[in-house]
């Protein structure tokens, strides 16, 4: 079977590296170029001593024309990058799948505002489809440009699905407090970042706003059907590598009925939502629905493409409990974009993405 070529921008981060590694074991296709400015010309495999003997690929400059031959390029590269980049290899009849936030927002003023630039190819807003498979499978199959979701909204929001239109749910309050690990803030080097600044710490950022918050309320909204969401979500910095969780909190909404001390046909009891999870995920590859009242744990998912959940409720009539752990660099960016490739390809979905987690991790 003839395998089809794709291409990687900006190989030498924390999404490219990973890129690599699922893309050069994949069964069907072949990686027939790499970029990098600040590395053209050496060896992958010398660059990254994890891949020695996987591929004789070196990096090339982008402005080379390697590209040219490649069905699919991915960007996995820094914001704006892509943006600038992916009109003249669209015009070419390449298709693009971008791991950065360059067309994940449909408005180019919002899009500004949290990101602080000039969007280099506005002509572009509105064709993007967003990369979440769960939500948009069909329309990712015809893409000629997919934006691949952020780390924090791929947990979150695969945590609060089945839960969006449903109206006994108070869309107005919802909260999200997500812990990632280090890997999230990318390979540059950063004094927050050190390991003399991350071990033994744990902490929030962005707290007054961080920029997956308006991603995260569009693509919300959207599955809500329009419905007003009130959405707080605060991100912290944990001292691991890879990994994320999200803890998210749903209350009932005010006409809802309390059925405090009675499960019994309370649609926001435990057994209930999970039942709706159960159901709205039992086709999903990469979704696990845990038994009621386990604990997800984001070492289950290391160096996979699974994102598990768990649900629960203290007493009372508080607030749905959702636990959604990813990998944040997997399901998180690379593995996603991966199987955003197998949808647009006509690949099975989980093709080259089949791993048990890491054990221990």
């Amino acid at each position: 079977m003839k395998r089809s070529k794709v291409g990687i921008v900006g190989g030498t981060g924390y999404t490219g590296a990973e890129l690599l590694r699922l893309l050069l074991v994949h069964p069907h296709v072949e990686v027939a170029a790499i970029t990098s400015r600040s590395e053209a010309g050496q060896k992958v495999g010398d660059y990254f001593p994890s891949l020695r003997g996987r591929t004789d690929l070196a990096f090339s400059d982008p402005e080379s024309g390697d590209l040219d031959q490649c069905e699919i390029v991915f960007f996995a590269t820094p914001h704006t990058v892509a943006a600038s980049q992916v009109g003249a290899l669209l015009a070419k009849g390449i298709r693009v799948i971008d791991l950065s936030a360059d067309f994940r927002l449909a408005d180019k003023d919002q899009w500004e505002q949290w990101y602080k630039v000039t969007h280099p190819a506005p002509g572009l807003f509105g064709e993007a489809v967003y990369g979440l498979p769960e939500v948009h499978r069909e329309a990712i199959a015809s893409a000629r440009l997919v934006a691949c979701p952020g780390c924090y909204p791929t947990a979150i929001l695969l945590g609060l699905l089945p839960l969006l239109d449903q109206d006994f749910v108070d869309l107005t309050s919802i909260i999200a407090d997500a812990k990632s690990g280090v890997s999230g803030a990318g390979r540059a080097a950063a004094v927050g970042t050190l390991l003399c600044e991350t071990s033994e710490n744990f902490k929030t950022y962005a707290a007054n706003g961080h920029r997956h918050l308006p991603e995260l309320i569009q693509h919300a909204t959207s599955s809500a059907g329009g419905r007003p969401l009130g959405l707080t979500f605060v991100p912290h910095l944990v001292p691991m590598m890879r990994g994320m969780e999200a803890t998210l909190y749903i209350r009932r909404a005010p006409s809802g009925t309390s059925e405090s001390g009675n499960d019994a046909g309370d649609p926001l009891s435990p057994q209930a939502v999970h039942d709706l999870f159960s159901r709205y995920f039992e086709s999903e590859p990469f979704v696990d629905v845990l038994p009621l009242g386990q604990h997800p744990e984001t070492r289950s998912v290391k160096g996979t493409n699974i994102c598990r959940i768990g649900i629960f409720r203290q007493p009372g009539d508080g607030p749905i409990i959702i636990s959604s752990v990813i990998d944040n660099v997997v399901k998180g960016a690379s593995g996603q974009a991966v199987q955003n490739m197998n949808l647009m390809l006509g690949l099975p979905e989980i093709a080259g993405l089949d791993y048990t987690a890491l054990l221990p991790g």
